[in-house]
């Protein structure tokens, strides 16, 4: 299933984030190479990244995120929204 993962920061100071950046990169790579991340993005508006997991379920995803760094350092939160497909296109063959 995949799920909307939006970053949300705890903490205003921008040092805070410095020492773990690192690391979070790599341990993002990591989930990338484990097919759980799918995409990475950051809204420019506000600096925040927006992920796109494929995951059993939502306590996988949450579980998944909660071994990045700056998850574990406090610094950061997500709100995990599961998606599911479009099913608008049925109405294009309806024949109502």
């Amino acid at each position: 299933m995949k799920f909307l993962a939006l970053e949300h920061e705890l903490v205003s100071d921008p040092d805070a984030y410095q020492p773990h950046l690192k690391p979070e990169a790599t341990r993002a790579w990591e989930l990338y190479q484990s097919g759980l991340l799918r995409e990475l993005y950051f809204r420019p508006d506000q600096h925040t990244a927006v992920l796109i997991l494929e995951c059993a379920d939502a306590d996988a995803a949450r579980a998944a995120l909660d071994t990045l760094p700056l998850v574990k350092a406090g610094l950061i939160t997500f709100e995990v929204i599961p998606l599911v497909p479009y099913d608008g296109f049925s109405r294009l063959f309806d024949s109502k």
